[in-house]
C-alpha cells in the first residue's frame, strides 16, 4: 500500500472517530449504570438472594419504609447491615437506610431504648419496630407486624380497679400499652356497665387484675364473648378473684391459694422472696428464640384442667425450689408442709381450640399482673414475653418461616498420603517438568 499525506490523514481521521465513538459508548453506559441495575447471585444456595416469601412481601408495601441503624464506625457492622438491606432495596426502591453513630447521640439512644451495636429501627406507616438480631428473617418478620397491625383492637376491661393500660401509677400498664400502640395495636378501655357490650372487632380482650368484684352479667358477658370464640388475656393476682371464679371454672382454671415464693431470687442478691423467676420456657411459638429470664412478683399458682375441646399447656412454671406460700410474708420463711403447696409450680397457661372457618380461639392466664406494669416491665425479659402474649393472641405469630441459606461444604480433607502426592507434585515435579519442558523447546531451536 502506498503511503501518502492523503492515506495518514485519513487514518488519523478514522482513529479519532474510532476515541470519539469509544469514549462515547462509555459514557453511556456509564449514564445507563446509574439508572438500571442488573445483580446475578451466582452462588449454589442463592444466598446473597431475597427468598421468595420475602420479595412478596415488599411487594404488597405501598409505602416507604425507613430504617436507622444505630452503628458505630466500625466497617464490618455496618457492611453486613448494608449488604443485607440492599437485597431489599432491589425490590424495593424506597427502602431509605441511615447509619446514626450511638456515640455521638446518646440522648436519642437513650430515649429510643437502643442496647446492642447495630440494632435497627424500621418504621413504616408511622408505626416502629426495634432488631437487635439483624437477619433476613426478623426484617421480613418485623415488616410483616408493622404491615398487618393496623387492624388489630385491644379491648381493656376497667370499672373495678383495673390497672390502666395507658396509666402512669407504678401498678398501671402505661408503659406496656404505649408500646403495643407503637405496634399499631388500638388499645380501647370497656366499662361493662355502661355500655354492657364487648365490641366485635376486638382482637382480644384483657382482664388487669380487678379489685372490685365483677357483677353477675359482667362475667356473663365475658363468658359469652369466649363461647363466641373470643381471645383473652387474664392477669390474675394472689387472692379473691373478684367475680370471675365463674370464668376459672369454665377455663378449667384453680388458683394455689397463696403466693410463690422463690429461694433462688436470694442467691441473685434479691430480698423479697415474692419474686418469682422463670428461666427456661417450652416450645412454642411464643417463647420461639427466647431465653431471657422473666421476673414475676407476687405471683400465685395455677392448676389446669383443660376442658373439652381444648388443647394447652403451662407456658410459664417456677423454679424446683419454690413454693406457694400461705402464711403472712414475715420474718423467716420456711416451707409447711401440709400447708404450702410445693413447686414447681404453674404461673402462666395457655389454650387454644379450633373454632372452624372462624379459624383458632386463644387464650392466656398469667397469674400476676405485677411483671407488665410500670414498675417492673423493664426488668428481665418481661416486656418481650408481654409483646409476645398479644403477637400470639391476636394471630400475629404467623411470621415468614425463612430457611437460613448455608455456604455449602468447601473444605477438602485428604489423607496424609494424598497430602504427600500433592506436595511432591506442585513442589518437585511440576517445576522439573517445566524446566525440562525449556530446555527442550530451547534445544530444539537451537538445532
Amino acid at each position: 500500500m502506498l503511503v501518502s499525506a492523503k492515506t495518514r490523514r485519513a487514518t488519523r481521521i478514522q482513529n479519532t472517530l474510532f476515541l470519539i465513538l469509544f469514549l462515547a459508548l462509555v459514557g453511556v453506559l456509564a449514564w445507563l449504570s446509574t439508572r438500571y441495575t442488573f445483580t446475578a447471585d451466582w452462588t449454589a444456595t442463592g444466598r446473597n438472594t431475597l427468598s421468595t416469601a420475602s420479595s412478596e412481601l415488599l411487594e404488597q408495601l405501598d409505602d416507604p419504609v425507613n430504617i436507622t441503624a444505630f452503628a458505630t464506625e466500625d466497617e464490618s457492622v455496618r457492611h453486613a447491615t448494608r449488604d443485607l438491606l440492599a437485597r431489599y432495596q432491589r425490590h424495593k426502591r424506597d427502602i431509605t437506610l441511615t447509619f446514626v453513630n450511638p456515640d455521638l447521640q446518646p440522648a436519642r439512644v437513650r430515649e429510643l431504648g437502643i442496647r446492642v451495636n447495630g440494632e435497627l429501627l424500621i418504621e413504616y406507616q408511622g408505626r416502629q419496630e426495634k432488631l437487635t438480631s439483624v437477619s433476613e428473617q426478623s426484617i421480613t418478620n418485623a415488616l410483616q407486624r408493622l404491615a398487618r397491625s393496623g387492624e388489630r383492637w385491644l379491648v381493656f376491661l376497667e370499672g373495678h380497679g383495673e390497672r390502666r393500660p395507658l396509666g402512669e401509677a407504678n401498678h398501671d400498664l402505661g408503659a406496656w400499652g404505649q408500646r403495643l400502640e407503637e405496634k399499631g395495636f388500638k388499645i380501647q378501655s370497656q366499662n361493662l356497665v355502661a355500655i354492657p357490650a364487648i365490641p366485635d372487632n376486638t382482637a382480644v380482650l384483657v382482664l388487669a387484675g380487678p379489685q372490685a368484684n365483677l357483677m353477675p352479667g359482667e362475667v356473663a358477658l365475658i363468658q359469652q364473648f369466649i363461647e363466641g370464640g373470643g381471645n383473652l388475656l387474664w392477669l390474675a393476682d394472689p387472692g379473691d378473684p373478684h367475680g370471675l371464679q365463674p370464668l376459672a371454672d369454665t377455663l378449667g382454671v384453680h388458683f394455689v391459694p397463696g403466693v410463690i415464693v422463690d429461694p433462688t431470687t436470694q442467691v441473685l442478691g434479691i430480698s423479697d422472696p415474692r419474686l418469682a423467676i422463670v428461666s427456661t420456657y417450652p416450645p412454642h411459638p411464643m417463647t420461639r428464640n427466647f431465653d431471657v429470664i422473666t421476673l414475676f412478683p407476687q405471683a400465685v399458682g395455677i392448676k389446669h384442667e383443660l376442658p373439652a375441646g381444648w388443647q394447652g399447656q403451662a407456658i410459664l412454671v417456677s423454679a424446683e425450689r419454690s413454693w406457694s406460700e400461705t402464711a403472712e410474708l414475715n420474718g423467716q420463711i420456711a416451707f409447711d408442709e401440709g400447708r404450702d403447696s410445693p413447686g414447681p409450680l404453674s404461673l402462666g397457661v395457655l389454650m387454644s381450640r379450633a373454632r372452624g372457618d372462624a379459624g383458632e380461639q386463644r387464650i392466656v392466664i398469667i397469674g400476676d399482673g405485677d411483671f407488665l406494669s410500670n414498675a417492673y416491665l423493664g426488668n428481665g425479659g418481661n416486656l418481650t414475653l408481654g409483646m409476645n402474649l398479644i403477637n400470639w393472641l391476636a394471630h400475629d405469630d404467623r411470621f415468614i418461616d425463612i430457611p437460613v441459606k448455608i455456604t455449602p461444604d468447601r473444605t477438602l480433607s485428604f489423607s496424609p498420603l494424598a497430602q504427600g502426592v500433592i506436595g511432591f507434585g506442585w513442589l518437585i515435579l511440576l517445576p522439573l517438568g517445566l524446566a525440562a519442558t525449556g530446555a527442550v523447546i530451547w534445544w530444539r531451536r537451537k538445532r
